[in-house]
């Protein structure tokens, strides 16, 4: 992986991380470099995901990729948002 690789990741993380964020209804108590770390992880899944369905080469802009990007993002920042929740109440 390239330095422009990794400044990519971090930049298409921060956006699905915050698409996936205005997703989740509610007030999400976490950092926004736990939004980036998610964001990240979800757009890699989702990569993952459309290249073993097969769509995530197609002409133009790859909407079925990015719609499963965004739906990690979303479960991902609701399962953090969950975790981190519980654990300030329980303090």
């Amino acid at each position: 992986m390239t330095v422009t690789g990794i400044i990519t990741a971090i930049v298409v993380g921060l956006i699905i991380g915050a698409l996936g964020r205005l997703v989740v209804p509610g007030k999400q108590n976490i950092p926004i470099w736990l939004t980036i770390v998610v964001g990240i992880v979800a757009a890699l899944l989702g990569t993952v995901i459309a290249r073993a369905v097969g769509v995530a080469d197609t002409a133009g802009l790859d909407w079925t990729e990015l719609l499963f990007q965004i739906v990690l993002a979303a479960v991902g920042v609701a399962l953090v948002a969950g975790i981190g929740g519980r654990r300030r109440i329980t303090r």
